[in-house]
């Protein structure tokens, strides 16, 4: 069963997330299988990123945070805080899965 990540950026730390981002965007990539979801939390005006969300295919709560941990935006300091949860899939594109 898949889990939500929230991840929560520290405060003034626009400047570290742009230094990180390509080897956050690189990490996506190699780890796309798992993805099911995942994106940037913006500021209300669309300007600069506040944390992140994931949602990933993983069986369990060990994996999450192993898959969170292994992000080179966590492993270079940028979140403040992380929130795993497991999640259930009822709808996807459109689709129901219930």
């Amino acid at each position: 069963m898949p889990f939500l990540i929230e991840t929560f950026d520290k405060p003034d730390s626009q400047e570290l997330r742009q230094a990180l981002r390509a080897k956050h965007l690189d990490f996506l990539e190699e780890n796309k299988s798992l993805l099911l979801a995942c994106g940037a939390k913006l500021e209300d005006d669309g300007s600069g990123g506040t944390g992140s969300v994931y949602i990933v295919d993983l069986e369990t709560r060990a994996q999450a945070e192993d898959f969170v941990n292994a992000d080179p935006f966590a492993v270079g300091g940028l979140f403040e805080r992380m929130v795993i949860t497991r999640w259930r899939k009822a709808y996807l594109n459109g689709e129901s899965y219930l």
